[in-house]
Formats: C-alpha cells, sequence, structure tokens
C-alpha cells in the first residue's frame, strides 16, 4: 500500500507541472463517479484494462504506448510504467468494484471503472485501481 501511496504522489508530482496532462490522480477512495456505465460498456472498457495489465506484466511498452491516450503519451514515461507495474499484485484476480463518469480538471467527463481484488472482501475495499478511459477504450488515467 505505501508503494502505491509513494507512485501515485510521484505522479501526481509530475502532473502537477505538467501544462498539458489529463490525467487526475486521485490519492483517496472518495471518488465522485457520477450514473454507472452500461454492463456493456463495461465489457469493452474491461477488455482494454486486461490488455493494458497485461502489457504491463510483461514489460511490453509497444502495447503499453498502443494502449494509452495520445494525450498522456508525453508524460508516460519508462520509469512511470516501472513504477506502475510495482503498485499491481499481478498474481491477484482483479473485479469491477464500481463504475461511473469522472470529471477531470479540464470540465470533461470520461467514462471510469474502478477495480477491487477479487479476494479482498473488506467494504470498503483496501486496495482499490480506479482506471479512466477516453470513449474510444485508450486509458486516459
Amino acid at each position: 500500500m505505501k508503494k502505491i501511496i509513494a507512485v501515485l504522489t510521484v505522479l501526481a508530482f509530475q502532473l502537477g507541472f505538467s501544462q498539458a496532462s489529463q490525467i487526475k490522480i486521485v490519492e483517496s477512495k472518495k471518488i465522485e463517479l457520477t450514473s454507472e456505465l452500461s454492463k456493456d460498456q463495461i465489457a469493452i472498457y474491461n477488455q482494454y484494462f486486461t490488455k493494458f495489465v497485461t502489457a504491463l506484466k510483461n514489460s511490453d511498452k509497444q502495447a503499453v504506448n498502443g494502449l494509452i491516450s495520445d494525450k498522456v503519451k508525453d508524460i508516460v514515461s519508462d520509469d512511470v510504467i516501472r513504477k506502475l507495474s510495482g503498485g499491481i499484485s499481478f498474481e491477484r484476480k482483479t473485479e469491477v468494484y464500481k463504475s461511473g463518469y469522472q470529471k477531470l480538471l479540464d470540465n470533461a467527463t470520461y467514462p471510469a471503472i474502478q477495480y477491487k481484488y477479487a479476494d479482498d472482501a473488506s467494504d470498503p475495499p483496501r486496495d482499490v485501481i480506479t482506471v479512466i478511459f477516453e470513449n474510444d477504450g485508450k486509458i486516459l488515467g
């Protein structure tokens, strides 16, 4: 958990100084998601997330770059990918916890899904992975 917070803190600091950034790193579990996504939308976005996690697990930079939004490619470095890989447990299965739309700093609203680890029975879950997508399925944050 400390590693995840450290990674998010570093990312938040880097992104705070990036003017072209569309990513909003949220360190608390209180994320305002509005109106849930449909099951079809969740299924589509979940496929992209699964491919992204597989690419991170395999350290496939080319696949990661193909799955992230063009809006954030300039700030996603090898170091950021390495830190992100260290913050996700690849051995544990994830499942959808919540879904909805997240408003970012530019006042645009994007689809978002919160994932929890399937073996986490606590309510609210101890660890939550929030993924913000563009409408075409590319990962924005």
